[in-house]
Order: structure tokens, then sequence, then C-alpha cells
């Protein structure tokens, strides 16, 4: 509570420092607009009058996923652009399939010349071509393995496999929050091309003195007010609670926000409770 009436005398002073200012000689009468400042000022003011809790939060995106290459290779579509929003399996990037597709060819001719010698071996013992495959399955085991039959069709499946990866699709639907490649750079795995965050699952967090914890638990509703605009109100209810008590007496719990267009990850907001 010392905290809150600190707060509402600092905007008083503020108030009877704009007022003690004025010019003493009368002035033509005008009706400027408040500074945006002030607006937040008196937004805050009457919600810490009007409730019985207050803090400052940050407005946080529940997810925000890296996105991945899976092999290296050079990326030549590349459309990414900050802050465009995305579907859930769209194409956001491809990668160069020249060096797969060589290896692919070599892999094909490697798997064809297997496959004569898996025949040759099969008629050595005595099969007729047109009737290989009348041959016990023990005996065309042996053969496949001894030809190489086998280790050439796993690894032209592996690379057919790899050529998949050159298409690269968002794992989740959202906004790009931060790009870290460029067309026709190298893609790495391992290395973040972007990142795309969930702007439509939000969360506020903030922390509660603990004196103040009993007027939580999980379901809690509370309201949200964001800096950049001080006149709306959001609902949240109290999702995640910290079971430890930090070293300055403050507890940090989280809430689930409904989604909005002017609520964004980062924001700084004015987290507040009815007394009731």
């Amino acid at each position: 509570m010392n905290r809150y009436l600190a707060l509402i005398a600092l905007l008083a002073l503020t108030a009877c420092h704009s007022r003690s200012s004025a010019p003493a000689e009368p002035v033509a009468p005008a009706q400027p607009q408040a500074p945006a400042s002030a607006v937040e000022n008196q937004s805050l003011q009457r919600a810490i009058e009007a409730e019985g809790f207050s803090s400052r939060g940050t407005i946080q995106a529940v997810t925000e996923v890296p996105v991945y290459s899976r092999i290296s290779e050079q990326i030549v579509t590349f459309d990414i652009e900050l802050g465009q929003r995305v579907r859930k399996g769209e194409v956001v990037a491809r990668l160069s399939q020249a060096v797969l597709n060589d290896r692919i060819a070599r892999n094909k001719a490697e798997l064809e010349k297997a496959e004569y010698q898996y025949q040759a071996i099969l008629m050595g013992q005595g099969y007729k071509r047109g009737q290989l495959e009348n041959a016990p399955e023990e005996i065309k085991r042996q053969a496949r393995v001894n030809s190489g039959y086998n280790t050439a069709l796993a690894s032209l499946r592996q690379l057919e496999h790899e050529l998949t990866y050159c298409t690269i699709t968002a794992p989740i639907s959202g906004a790009v929050s931060r790009i870290d490649a460029t067309l026709y750079s190298a893609a790495t795995p391992g290395v973040p091309l972007f990142f795309i965050v969930d702007t439509e699952h939000l969360k506020v967090s903030f922390d509660v003195l603990e004196n103040e914890l009993h007027k939580f638990q999980m379901g809690t509703k509370i309201q949200v007010i964001s800096v950049a605009y001080p006149s709306e109100v959001h609902e949240a209810v109290v999702s995640a609670m910290s079971p430890v008590v930090e070293k300055t007496g403050m507890v940090h719990l989280e809430a689930t926000l409904q989604p909005h267009p002017h609520l964004m990850p980062g924001m700084t907001a004015i987290v507040t409770k009815s007394a009731n």
C-alpha cells in the first residue's frame, strides 16, 4: 500500500509542478492535447485508486520457436521478412538440391550394379534368370548381402529422404520475430535461420510481494493495461506461480492473456486486481 501511496503522491507532485510553472499573465484559452505520458499517468492513477493491487509486468509469447535446416546446403529461396505472418506447414525456405541430386544419381547406378551382382550370385547357384524369385528366402537374403544390394538400397532411400529436407516449412503459425539467415547463404544444422513467435498465445509475467501472495491463486482473474495503449483493459487469468520466494521478497507469477491486435511480446504492462 505504501508503494501505491508513493506513486499517487509522485503523480500529485508532478501535477503541482505543472501548475506552478504556468505563466503568471493571462493567456488566450487553449485546449492542447495531453501528451502520451500524461494519459498513461492518469490511467495508472485511476487503476491504483480503483484496484486493490497493481504491479508492472511484461507481455510475453508462450511459444517462440527457431526454424532450422537439417542439412548443410545453400539457401536458394528465402522470402522471409520481419513481422511476416506464416501458417504452420507453409513453405518458408528452399535449399539447393544440386548436390543431393548428383549423389542420388550415383547411388542409383550403384544400386543397379548391386542388383546385377545379386542376380549373378543366384544364377551361379543354379537358378535361371526368369526364376530367381523362386529361390528360398534365405538364399536370396544372403545374395543381397553379399552383392551389396541392401547397402546400396538403404543409401539411396536415405538420400531421397534428405531431399525432402531441402523444403523447409513453418513448424507453427505465428509471426517472424528475428531473422539470422540471408538468401544464398549456407544453411547449417543447429543454427537457426529465423524465429517464429506465436502471437495468438500470450502471457503477462509479473511479480508480487510475499505478503500479497494470498490474493492470487491458479485461475485468479486480473486486468492488464499496456503502456502503449493505456485506455484498453485486457482480461487475464493466473496460469503459473513460482514455488519460490526470491531474496527480494517477490514471487513470480504468469497469467494467460487473450490475443489482441494491440498486444505484442515485450510490451510493458500494468497488472491490476480488484480488492474483492
